[in-house]
């Protein structure tokens, strides 16, 4: 009899497991919980900025001339304002994961001041439409888990192209020019308001190296670093 009783609760618990089983199978979200697709971090993306640009003084060489000491002004929001473009494309995974790479154009500028106009005996001595700064960087982005902030940091290398405006008693300067190569570096954070579309600030800095030409055959060199805080909005395809 106890041998019956018990042969008869093994098979009930045997079906009872049968039935169970399958069920437990159909439904994936008791086994592993529910499915979330993988976020796509990577893609192309398009940025416009401006911001707040300075200048520290650089000393400056001229050819038939003592050297001096340029003191520069920013003038940001005066025109033709402070301005810059970039495009980035970002990588979606693997080794590669938040690396990404831009193009990255500014339209920089810088105005001596009075007490070097007054210093060299010239009337005007700016690079304003402008110091037009042409770099290609690497970026890495650290984004910060469950949430749609992403610091990020970036260096690079490039040319200027500025716009040389002298005007002194021998003559008068005001073409574009190729100045020399230029160092990029910066550091920011960027919001994610959708998908496709975000906010960022950052600090740039640019090292460039000038060496045009000027009237009467001189030339003249001088070594500038612009500093700017940027605020600008960007789009990913």
């Amino acid at each position: 009899m106890r041998k019956l009783l018990s042969l008869s609760l093994v098979s009930t618990a045997l079906t009872a497991i049968a039935a169970f089983a399958p069920a437990q199978a159909a439904d994936p979200t008791t086994a592993e919980g529910p499915y979330a697709a993988p976020v796509q971090t990577g893609g192309w993306e398009i940025s416009a900025y401006g911001g707040y640009q300075t200048a520290p003084h650089s000393d400056v060489e001229v050819s038939g001339m003592a050297d001096f000491t340029a003191g520069w002004e920013g003038k940001s929001f005066a025109s033709p304002p402070y301005w810059g473009v970039r495009g980035t494309y970002w990588f979606g995974g693997g080794a590669l994961s938040n690396w990404g790479i831009s193009l990255d154009y500014t339209h920089a500028k810088v105005y001596a001041d009075d007490d070097t106009l007054t210093e060299t005996g010239w009337s005007h001595f700016e690079f304003t439409d402008g110091l037009n700064l042409l770099t290609v960087n690497a970026l890495y982005k650290f984004p910060i888990e469950g949430t749609r902030i992403a610091p990020y940091v970036g260096a690079g290398v490039g040319i200027n192209i500025p716009h040389v405006e002298v005007t002194r008693g021998s003559g008068r300067t005001f073409d574009y020019q190729f100045g020399g190569p230029t160092l990029q570096v910066q550091a920011g954070v960027r919001y994610e308001f959708t998908d496709n579309w975000s906010a960022f600030a950052e600090y740039k800095g640019n090292y460039s190296w000038i060496d045009v030409d000027i009237d009467s055959g001189d030339a003249l060199k001088t070594n500038i670093l612009t500093n700017a805080v940027n605020f600008g909005v960007s789009y990913k395809f």
